[in-house]
């Protein structure tokens, strides 16, 4: 059986071999080569792929503040623009233009072969392997552009960077403004973003939300006794049903027929009960607001205690349906 396959290997190029070594009519009509055409097809290619590298760099930089999009946007749209430029001009000047007549065709029968059409077309371009390279690497850039941005929607393979936070026992609670905050700076009816101190606040776990409650009005889970000194309650200000900011503080009431004090996410009114635990009682979401332990450490200064009392941001699978 191997020798078979060999024999039919080495006749199989024979045939190839004589059918390119035999003299035959052209299909399309002979036309001279255009080396400068090749040459400007060639740097359109490496203008597109400097571009396309360009739109990948600044994207990664995102250090240009407002003038990043303009730069985005300008690199993109040269390099698809310097592609569709070589395009073109491959088409007008590299590949043969020829009107052929000839009789209609029976069903499966064809007059001409597409490869020795191919083989034709491909005459005309002296720099065959050269152009091979620029579309290559150009199209390699171009697709590099393109797939990049998809990485910045989420971890890419380190998906727990999702559930971990920066929050730890001992870490001071400061403001916007990295001041800190002070038991006695919390007023009731008031509404606080709270951050880790010397931690990035762009991280996704870091915003907090901060309130004041009469101690009287709280009714935390069991496990959670000594979460909330002073009436000082703590969660995440990332919503529990799309991750929205969780931004307003429903007190005073917006209207009389409101029950109670609640936080709110203003994107689809997901509402909370801080007095709770966090607990739902209104909108989509599917599942209460983490808390964090609260510590009042010397001079007043607010602390983490233990960590959150569940998984931070959405939770698609737990949406509500009533």
């Amino acid at each position: 059986m191997r020798r078979w396959l060999l024999a039919g290997f080495v006749l199989l190029l024979q045939h190839r071999r004589r059918r390119r070594d035999e003299p035959r009519e052209r299909i399309v009509a002979e036309e001279p080569p255009s080396p400068w055409s090749e040459l400007v097809v060639l740097l359109l290619l490496v203008c597109a792929a400097v571009c396309a590298v360009g739109f990948t760099v600044v994207y990664a930089l995102d250090r240009l503040g407002s003038r990043q999009t303009q730069l985005l946007g300008l690199s993109l749209g040269l390099a698809l623009a310097f592609c569709a430029a070589a395009a073109v001009l491959v088409a007008y000047r590299l590949v043969p233009n020829a009107e052929e007549r000839e009789p209609y065709a029976e069903p499966g029968e064809h007059h001409y072969d597409e490869e020795e059409v191919a083989d034709e077309s491909g005459d005309r371009i002296t720099r065959r392997r050269l152009l091979k390279l620029g579309v290559a690497g150009a199209g390699t850039a171009l697709g590099a552009a393109l797939v990049v941005p998809a990485q910045w929607c989420g971890p890419l393979l380190d998906v727990g960077a999702l559930r971990r936070t920066p929050w730890r026992r001992g870490l001071t609670l400061v403001d916007s403004l990295g001041r800190v905050l002070r038991a006695d700076d919390i007023e009731e009816d008031t509404f606080y973003t709270a951050f880790p101190q010397g931690v990035s606040h762009e991280q996704v776990g870091a915003p907090l939300v901060v309130v004041r409650l009469d101690p009287s009005e709280l009714k935390l889970p069991a496990d959670r006794r000594g979460w909330a000194p002073e009436g000082i309650v703590a969660y995440s200000k990332v919503c529990t049903h799309a991750g929205c900011a969780v931004a307003l503080y429903r007190t005073p009431l917006f209207e009389p027929t409101s029950k109670k004090p609640a936080l709110v996410c203003p994107c689809h009114y997901s509402t909370f009960d801080p007095a709770t635990g966090g607990t739902v009682f209104f909108g989509p979401a599917g599942r209460p607001l983490p808390q964090l332990a609260l510590v009042i450490g010397g001079g007043g200064v607010l602390t983490a205690g233990v960590g959150f009392s569940g998984a931070i941001g959405p939770s698609w699978w737990g949406v509500r349906r009533t």
